[in-house]
């Protein structure tokens, strides 16, 4: 593997933390892979949290990019909808104000405990594409 020399941040939603957890290692292990550093970790509360976590990382000058991670597990009402439509918005306004590539790595609405478990793979395609991202600007 060719050494990349990126340096992404992670901010991780502690929510559900028994599959977030494993979704930051499973991004740390192919970052690694693809010759990349993980020079920021932030952990946050809850993925409505993870806007305003990512901002202050990208405006860090040793990060070239970041990976949101988080899982958003359906409940009784339509709340995990709503956190998440909101959250992915703001992900992307913040990549376009800071210029800075943003990998996605948070999986739902409508998901139970099981399809999570299901996608902590997941978290290794939103490292990918930030260094897609940076590899392709």
């Amino acid at each position: 593997m060719v050494k990349k020399g990126y340096r992404i941040g992670l901010v991780v939603s502690e929510y559900n933390f028994d599959i977030t957890m494993m979704m930051m290692e499973r991004a740390r292990a192919h970052a690694e892979f693809l010759g990349c550093e993980i020079t920021k970790v932030v952990k946050v509360p809850g993925v409505f949290d993870i806007p305003f976590a990512l901002n202050r990382v990208l405006m860090e000058d040793g990060v070239d990019g970041c990976v949101a991670i988080g899982a958003v597990i359906e409940g009784e009402t339509d709340h995990d909808e709503v956190v998440i439509q909101h959250a992915a918005r703001k992900v992307m306004d913040i990549a376009l104000e800071r210029n800075k590539p943003i990998g996605l790595g948070i999986s739902g609405p409508g998901m139970s405990r099981s399809q999570a478990q299901a996608r902590i793979e997941n978290a290794r395609s939103a490292v990918e594409a930030v260094v897609k991202l940076l590899d392709n600007t």
